[in-house]
């Protein structure tokens, strides 16, 4: 494969802010103490997929390259722009730091730093102009419970899909899914929560008033407390230069 020597950056919130931003976590030379990247074989990722990154540790399990690559730079997977394999060629990840007291950011940059040792990653960050929808919270307020709290999951039927997460950032990926636009969180709502959502998806209601609590816009109001407004945005995207297919030895 084809490698450029480029710039690695990380993610910025401001895009006047992005290289100084970006650069800062790097600065630190975050590595974990070990890690193991592996391509898993499953067919075009077909499965359960898993991501987490918790106490010192980053674990992926049959996890799509985009996917892994979203998290480690805090997009959405629409914001990462790079050859159509990405999306269908899935890897098991195990990296453990010891470092005390990381946090996410620095996990997420040990992340970049191990994509780009082990599978070459050459990336820079872009801004574009994109239609997207704002998910704001309703003036009652938010409707989905803490993290850890029971709830009732209703019965699915008539063609409806039933999404579950614990994050607004998967709530946010999923429904710019739905929607075909990038989905952006301005809740300013913290933490894990009990997100349960019901749905048809767009263009099967058929104007029954039966199914209209249903439309994604209205299920994400009155189900969630929250609703989607339409907008334009700056956003940043994250445009992959360089990667390898198969990872470097671990």
């Amino acid at each position: 494969m084809v490698r450029k020597a480029i710039l690695q950056l990380g993610f910025g919130a401001a895009f006047g802010l992005v290289i100084a931003r970006a650069q800062a976590p790097n600065q630190r030379d975050l590595h974990f103490d070990v890690a193991s990247v592996r391509l898993n074989r499953t067919f075009a990722c077909q499965g359960r997929w898993d991501f987490t990154a918790v106490h010192g540790s980053v674990d992926a399990e049959n996890a799509p390259l985009r996917r892994i690559i979203s998290r480690a730079y805090n997009l959405t997977d629409d914001r990462v722009i790079g050859p159509s394999w990405i999306e269908s060629q899935c890897y098991d990840i195990k990296a453990k730091s010891s470092l005390k007291g990381a946090t996410h950011d620095d996990l997420m940059s040990m992340l970049q730093s191990l994509l780009k040792e082990r599978m070459h990653l050459g990336a820079h960050l872009d801004s574009e102009e994109r239609p997207v929808f704002d998910l704001l919270t309703e003036k009652a307020g938010a409707k989905m419970p803490p993290d850890g709290a029971k709830v009732e999951v209703p019965p699915i039927n008539g063609g409806k899909v039933l999404f579950m997460a614990k994050t607004l950032s998967d709530l946010c990926e999923r429904l710019g899914i739905v929607t075909g636009r990038p989905v952006v969180d301005k809740t300013g709502l913290q933490g894990k929560f009990v997100i349960v959502l019901t749905y048809l998806p767009l263009g099967l209601a058929n104007g029954d008033s039966a199914d209209s609590s249903f439309d994604v816009f209205s299920a994400v109001r009155e189900q969630l407390g929250l609703r989607l407004e339409p907008h334009h945005e700056l956003l940043e995207v994250l445009n992959i230069d360089a990667i390898d297919k198969l990872p470097a030895t671990n």
